[in-house]
């Protein structure tokens, strides 16, 4: 704060201040010097400073007062009010920041006029960074965010991996690669590792040799437990080359099994064209789609759309079923009224859907929950798929339809074959008997269950510790070379099967305890007994973290979607990758 010159203050009546010298009283002249913003009169010859509580002589003009403020607090003023402003300038950068990469705006928006405007009303003190400035910002928030994240991925034990492929507004393909952990905390984690894209044809050989290169990269080469991705003959391939472990995403597997059912049963496939023909002419008309919505309000239903069938996935021909029954008379009561020659279906085929949708709508709520990413997935397919069999079978008890009778079938049998297969994969065998929710009950054959727990011993005992060679000093004569091998034999024998036994002890104490409740987290179990089962705690963080379908992946490319959209369609492959991984990971 600059005081150009000191200033003399006019009295009018001098001799007032002479006969109350000891009474506080406000000057009855305008004081014009900035200076006063810091000093109150306290007397007619006092004045007080604000800023220290200190009392200077006053002799009615303001050089003491200059003097003072100079000396004490003008550049301490000043480094706090700067110190102020700069770390404001810096909340509101990373809050600006933190905006593009969640919500996908481009950098280009703190261009925009309107943005700028909106800015300038909340905060008129605040001066938006450059275009070039936000790119940088987002650079550096990246690499502190990466290396944060590699340094508690490479703490873990054991991880699983999820892949996906997509190709972008610019048809070029990416890959996505996701990593799933127990952290030190016993709670579920996932972090992006990486989008990479392809310019050149993406072989089974070229995606294996970019995930080993994440997988240096991120320190986690030798602790993957499994790689989950879709069915396509690549990414199988990729998991063959990697020699990881490597199983189906379940929500593909889903897809699969009901699409074959649905394909195998004619009568079906007949009403789902007529279905699609009939859905298709609401969509395209207006003059319909006005017709429904109007007949629904005065029907006093809430206002619904058809869905279309989309013919990669079975949920969306569930979808569109399930509408068309839900607006059986709307949809009549419009085709009534209007001029087309597209017929409703009929009583008899509305009896066939709707037994159909019965069968179905359990393998629809099992691939929304098996594609959750934020709980422990992977240990749940197995008894839900124990439970879609049995529910199936009791279902089918009461279906009186020829069709859905027939669909049924076919989704029996392709379960069936699914389930066998499953069952036998360690991966899954293994998740399953670890999560205290499901254990031996979620196996469908008995058989397998046991060869699990057998496994499961085995697995155990591979990570006891053996017990010192002191405890079988006893059997070896000394001296006695003779019977040196056979002596060996006996103590490494009597080792074995001391190890053997204590993971036997301690996977029997785990399976005779009751089942916790299904809505429980696994996890926190495991968090409280990992003093009591410490080995098979162990094993729970390493195969626990295992999900059960690649969706995860899939949401990011819904995402990527977004970002690599008509206004930002000159992203390059780097910039594209730092993005995606603040908006997963941050």
């Amino acid at each position: 704060m600059e005081f150009i010159k000191e200033e003399r203050e006019d009295t009018s009546d001098p001799e007032e201040y002479k006969t109350k010298e000891a009474e506080p009283q406000t000057a009855k002249k305008r004081k014009t010097s900035p200076v006063w913003e810091y000093f109150d009169q306290i007397s007619f010859n006092k004045v007080k400073c604000m800023l220290c509580s200190k009392v200077l002589g006053y002799n009615n003009n303001t050089s003491s007062m200059i003097r003072h403020y100079r000396a004490l607090h003008e550049n301490k003023e000043g480094n706090e009010c700067g110190h102020s402003q700069a770390a404001r300038k810096q909340e509101l950068d990373e809050a600006l920041v933190t905006m593009i990469v969640k919500d996908t705006q481009p950098f280009s928006i703190v261009e925009d006029v309107g943005f700028r405007d909106f800015v300038q009303k909340l905060d008129p003190s605040y001066v938006l960074p450059t275009r070039r400035a936000v790119k940088a910002m987002v650079e550096a928030k990246y690499a502190e965010s990466k290396e944060k994240a590699k340094a508690e991925v490479k703490k873990v034990s054991a991880v699983s991996l999820t892949s996906d492929m997509w190709t972008s507004i610019n048809t070029d393909a990416c890959l996505a690669v996701a990593c799933h952990y127990v952290d030190s905390n016993t709670c579920l984690n996932s972090v992006l590792l990486g989008v990479l894209t392809f310019p050149q044809t993406h072989t089974a050989e070229d995606l294996a040799q970019v995930k080993a290169s994440l997988m240096e990269e991120w320190g986690i080469t030798h602790s993957v437990t499994c790689l989950v991705t879709d069915g396509a003959a690549d990414m199988i391939a990729c998991g063959r080359e990697l020699r990881l472990r490597h199983t189906v995403c379940i929500a593909h597997t889903l897809n699969l099994i009901v699409k074959k059912a649905l394909e195998q049963t004619s009568a079906l496939a007949d009403i789902r064209a007529k279905a699609r023909k009939l859905v298709g002419f609401f969509r395209s008309s207006t003059t319909a789609k006005e017709k429904l919505a109007q007949l629904q309000q005065q029907m006093g239903r809430p206002t619904l759309k058809l869905v279309q069938e989309a013919e990669a996935r079975w949920n969306s021909t569930f979808e569109m079923l399930r509408r068309l029954v839900e607006l059986r008379e709307p949809v009549g009561a419009a085709l009534a009224s209007l001029a087309t020659e597209i017929p409703p279906l009929s009583s008899d085929e509305f009896s066939s859907v709707s037994a159909c949708l019965a069968l179905l709508s359990g393998f629809n709520d099992a691939t929304a929950e098996l594609s959750e990413e934020k709980r422990v997935s992977g240990s749940k397919v197995l008894p839900l798929l124990k439970m879609l069999d049995e529910n199936l079978q009791e279902e089918m008890t009461d279906v009186a339809s020829p069709v859905a009778r027939q669909m049924g079938e076919h989704l029996k049998r392709q379960l069936r074959e699914k389930l066998n297969t499953l069952q036998s994969m360690s991966i899954m065998s293994l998740s399953t008997m670890l999560d205290p929710r499901f254990k031996a009950m979620g196996f469908l054959s008995p058989t397998k269950a046991s060869e699990a727990i057998k496994r499961l011993t085995s697995e155990c005992a591979a990570i006891v510790p053996t017990p010192s060679a002191s405890r079988g000093a006893g059997l070896v004569t000394p001296g006695n070379k003779l019977w040196r091998h056979l002596d060996d034999r006996v103590m490494e024998s009597r080792r074995r099967h001391s190890v053997t036994a204590d993971a036997a002890v301690e996977v029997q104490r785990y399976l005779a305890e009751p089942n916790i409740g299904r809505s429980e987290d696994p996890l926190q179990y495991w968090e409280r007994q990992k003093l009591i089962y410490p080995h098979l705690y162990r094993l729970a963080v390493k195969y626990l973290c295992t999900p059960a379908s690649s969706v995860p992946c899939e949401r990011v490319f819904s995402k990527a979607g977004e970002v690599v959209s008509k206004k930002r369609t000159r992203l390059s492959p780097k910039t594209l990758e730092k993005l995606m991984f603040l908006n997963k990971n941050v």
